[in-house]
């Protein structure tokens, strides 16, 4: 089933049980991202960075909570997830024509 941005934060909003407020899902995004970390920690320690289907799946599984708690920071915020990501693309597609996706700073 294939879903753009915008269906995906609608659907989602459904299973969201939290007290409202941007706090919750913030707290969930950095610690959802660290399972993302921890998992290709392991690759790297225990695997010798081989990457195979089961641990792929188990990745697979954390970026979908990330992806979870992108959509209802996003929402708490009043943001459209298909609009954020359509101006990521311009911002970076616009670095990339400038030559300066490589370096430091936000306003590059």
């Amino acid at each position: 089933m294939a879903l753009t941005f915008s269906e995906y934060q609608k659907e989602s909003r459904k299973t969201a049980v939290y007290p409202r407020g941007i706090i919750y899902p913030a707290l969930g995004l950095g610690g959802e991202a660290g399972e993302v970390l921890e998992k290709i920690k392991k690759i790297i320690r225990d695997r010798e960075g081989k990457v195979d289907a089961e641990v792929l799946e188990k990745i697979s599984k954390e970026l979908g909570d990330v992806l979870w708690y992108i959509a209802q920071l996003c929402t708490e915020l009043g943001l459209d997830m298909e609009e954020v990501a359509r101006k990521n693309l311009e911002k970076l597609f616009s670095r990339k024509e400038r030559g300066v996706l490589k370096g430091e700073g936000d306003e590059r």
